[in-house]
């Protein structure tokens, strides 16, 4: 097969990839797959479950060591010392809180600086506030600084991949310097280190200098050396000394005021300053790595086994908590009234808002939807632990002891609600904002009626007008119902459950068990309320699992009908993009939007529900549209996959929880300045008049035409597939069926009247762009055909009034080989290397690089959890026509 012939198919799809490029596990082909595979499949499958279940067991073992610490602490006594906390600590608290989130900033302004890429610092500190504010509160959990950062930086045409860089730079930066300011700790003031620990000064002296000298290495090595650091032939650029040094000095600021924060709250004690921030750091880093949400009780674990043997432990529990409420909770709070405030001010400026009041508005769904997660929280820990005795004395004087005893209930079971309805709030749902505004409105008269819970009470009431204050910010029209909790949602569940668990313990360990409890109504009786209350969580909690896994599922699938595919290709008439004529075939499942005005094609490969492209209709359509599509996948207990998605579009994805993945550029030729003039264009030029001299002749057949031709075509293609012994793919590919070849004009190549090559032409009423699907020759075309025909489709196409005409993609095509890229860039720029044997990645890309095109960027949109590898091995699966397809042609 000649280089023009091989490399002109418009198959940017891995139809021609075998197994290993798309990474279905097999042997030697047809043989089944041994154990080690199915065990392999079996873990990656169970990934999640083990997920969840390893967070949960390293929780349950910090809280029982945490119990065993506090075993002869008092709860009474932990509140007296938390009332007896001086207001000049919590005030000092307060500022270092503050100057802790400014040095923050720095984090993202260097990652910025070390991609050469300027943004205005407003900008910049505002979304690292509210990503620091959400991810301080979740964690690695199910809302993480991160999601922020794509959200305002992919609004600013930053590439998933660039977005990316940022969040591993400021990672990589983060865990940097926290070693570097553990190491000062450990070198300044190492004896009071060394007893907790048990190990000599001298030994963490030189363990903490060790660090310090190879930071400074890192650091001299960016001034002076190369400037870049790797291992085995990969290297990664190192930020320059200017922005490392900034980038320490910024850690080590934010390192020491959050330190100071805990430090101020806390009770006298021998360990100084140096050496507390070592402890910190440590506190911090094991939280991190424990992936539970917020580090709960990783933190304080560490925090009371070295600082409670020196000092009481019922004022150290009293510091950890004003700690959590200032630290993470104050900052939460802030950012909740900075976006509601920068949402009325951009209602009342109308065009002429700012970019920040803008960026606000972008998000403050996460920031809304942290608060509620954390409120939800916040009730439900306040359900298990006793109320004032004079507040219960003052509302035995108004209210019957019934009401009492059932908001205590219905506000403990309401928080859980909160934080199932936190995701909706993420994903911009409308009933997710609905549910949350009547959920947070009721919790305030709860709050009242169940203790005079007056600070509970003005903080749901602060979410309440933040909610009222972003209301157009929640437009997804999805339904609340159909949302399937992600194992981090459930994770996060757990997390609240198990560690209200051990609060109520430790409140009533005075009170000695008995079956009697349950049914005590007094006011004074507060363990049977708070005990009630517990009960009543896990019941919900429990509900809701099964009603997630026992819900029917929705969504249909299977062959549309001929009166779909005609409603679908009507749409697509009026549609700038002609790939949706692929519909025409038939072979996939189709969703219409509500009032019928776009669809999505679609199929299903084992869990995977892959879409083909962007919805296909008007833009305003999307958004629901893609929700009814990612709602109907989780409801079957399936992912959502979106193959071969537009730049432009990604966050609508990320909208509703979908990551995105580069799968390479696309080839798009500017109609208008195309022709076969000059040098750069001499080669096509000459391969055009060689077709010509070899007497072959180019013709642009209508419909109608075709038609009169199938059977000549069909003999085409019959040769075609006998001569490379292929077999017909399908889904993102048309397949020669008769009546689809016909319904679309064709590009023919004749010699002596006999049609020798022929491409199929997918257009539509717009004729605003151009492409190809089918595109067969005869085994004794000349080796210039197929490339003849593109450019005589192209010339034809320009007098006929098209602009744009696209050569499909060139797959793994313009990813990243660099150590510091995502993991998938890294895996992809390797099989585009190295992958020849499979299929020509690199001359697929030289053939369309000929006709000098824009490169456009193309993505995979993958359900949060889900890989890539996965994502793409189904993929290829349905192109391929099942398992078969994939590993033969």
């Amino acid at each position: 097969m000649t280089e023009a012939a091989t490399m002109s198919r418009r198959v940017e799809e891995p139809d021609a990839a075998p197994v290993p490029a798309s990474g279905e596990p097999r042997g030697e082909a047809g043989s089944p797959r041994g154990f080690g595979a199915r065990i392999a499949e079996f873990l990656a499958a169970s990934k999640p479950a083990i997920g969840i279940g390893a967070g949960l067991a390293v929780l349950v073992l910090v809280w029982l060591a945490i119990s065993h610490l506090i075993g002869e602490v008092n709860y009474d006594d932990v509140v007296a010392a938390l009332h007896a906390t001086p207001l000049g600590a919590i005030a000092a608290a307060v500022g270092f809180t503050a100057l802790s989130f400014l040095a923050l900033s720095v984090y993202d302004w260097s990652a910025l600086a070390h991609q050469g890429r300027k943004v205005d610092y407003p900008l910049v500190a505002l979304t690292s506030f509210c990503a620091y504010a959400v991810g301080n509160t979740a964690g690695f959990g199910p809302l993480t600084g991160g999601a922020i950062r794509y959200r305002f930086y992919g609004r600013l045409g930053f590439e998933p991949a660039d977005v990316a860089r940022i969040v591993a730079f400021i990672t990589i930066a983060f865990g940097l310097g926290l070693a570097g300011v553990t190491a000062l700790g450990l070198v300044f003031d190492p004896v009071d280190v060394a007893a907790p620990v048990g190990l000599p000064p001298a030994i963490l002296s030189l363990i903490g200098g060790g660090v310090l000298v190879a930071l400074a290495a890192l650091l001299g090595w960016s001034a002076f050396g190369s400037g870049r650091i790797g291992w085995r032939g990969a290297s990664v650029a190192l930020p320059g000394p200017r922005i490392m040094l900034a980038q320490f000095g910024g850690t080590f600021i934010d390192v020491a005021a959050s330190a100071a924060v805990l430090w101020v709250l806390l009770p006298q004690t021998d360990l100084g300053f140096p050496a507390f921030i070592a402890v910190y750091a440590v506190a911090i880093g094991l939280g991190v790595a424990s992936h539970v949400p917020a580090g709960l009780g990783v933190f304080e674990a560490v925090i009371v086994a070295v600082i409670g043997r020196t000092a009481p432990v019922d004022q150290v529990l009293s510091a950890l908590f004003l700690y959590r409420v200032i630290y993470y909770g104050l900052p939460l709070v802030v950012a909740s009234a900075v976006v509601a405030t920068l949402e009325l001010r951009r209602a009342t400026a109308g065009a002429k808002t700012s970019r920040v009041i803008r960026v606000g508005a972008q998000l403050s769904p996460r920031v809304i939807s942290a608060l509620t997660l954390a409120m939800g929280a916040a009730l439900i820990f306040s359900g298990v632990t006793p109320a004032a005795d004079s507040r219960l004395d003052i509302l035995s004087g108004i209210l019957p002891l019934p009401i009492v005893e059932g908001a205590h209930f219905l506000e403990s079971v309401l928080g859980l609600g909160l934080i199932a309805i936190s995701r909706g709030l993420a994903h911009r749902l409308d009933g997710a904002w609905w549910a949350a505004t009547i959920a947070v409105g009721l919790g305030v008269v709860l709050s009242l009626l169940k203790a005079i819970a007056v600070t509970e009470s003005i903080v749901l009431s602060l979410l309440f007008l933040s909610l009222l204050a972003t209301r157009r910010e929640f437009t997804r029209p999805a339904s609340l119902f159909h949302q399937r909790l992600t194992p981090g949602w459930w994770m996060a569940i757990a997390t609240v459950i198990v560690s209200a668990v051990v609060v109520l313990f430790f409140v009533y360990s005075d009170v000695d068990y008995s079956h009697q409890l349950w049914w005590q109504f007094e006011f004074s009786e507060e363990a049977p309320r708070s005990l009630r209350a517990l009960l009543g969580v896990v019941i919900a909690a429990g509900s809701l699992a099964a009603w997630s896994l026992l819900r029917p599922s929705k969504g249909k699938t299977g062959a549309p009908t001929s009166q779909e595919v005609a409603l679908a290709v009507a749409i697509l008439a009026d549609q700038p993009h002609p790939d949706a004529n692929l519909v025409r075939m038939g072979d996939k499942s189709l969703l219409f939007s509500e009032d019928r005005r776009a669809f999505i094609m679609f199929g299903r490969q084992a869990h995977s529900w892959v879409a083909l492209f962007d919805p296909i209709g008007p833009r305003d359509a999307w958004p629901a549209l893609v929700w009814q599509f990612v709602e109907m996948a989780q409801a079957a207990g399936g992912r959502a996959i979106f193959y071969q998605v537009q730049p432009q579009n990604l966050s609508l994805y990320a909208d509703a929880g979908l990551r995105a993945f580069k799968l390479g550029e696309a080839a798009q030729v500017r109609l208008a300045t195309f022709d076969l003039k000059g040098a750069k264009r001499a080669g096509l030029r000459h391969g055009n008049n060689r077709a010509i001299r070899e007497g072959l002749s180019f013709e642009l057949l209508p419909p109608e035409r075709v038609a009169a031709e199938i059977d000549a075509l069909q003999a085409v293609s019959n040769l075609w597939l006998a001569e490379h012994k292929a077999r017909e793919k399908r889904f993102s590919i048309g397949a020669f069926d008769r009546a689809y070849v016909a319904a679309q004009p064709a590009a023919v190549v004749r010699r002596e009247g006999r049609i020798i090559a022929f491409a199929t032409v997918m257009t539509t009423a717009r004729k605003h762009e151009a492409t190809v699907d089918l595109m067969r020759f005869a085994p004794d075309a000349p080796a210039a055909t197929m490339e003849f025909l593109f450019v005589s489709l192209m010339l034809a196409l320009k007098d006929d009034g098209y602009e744009v005409f696209d050569l499909g993609m060139a797959p793994l095509s313009g990813l990243h080989g660099s150590p510091a890229a995502p993991f998938w860039h890294r895996l992809g720029r390797a099989v585009f290397e190295h992958g020849e044997r499979f299929y020509n990645f690199n001359g697929l890309r030289a053939f369309k690089a000929k006709f000098q095109p824009e490169w456009q960027p193309r993505y995979m949109a993958v359900s949060g959890g889900t890989s890539a590898i996965v994502a793409l091995a189904d993929v290829a699966v349905l192109i391929g026509g099942g398992l078969k397809g994939v590993v033969g042609k």
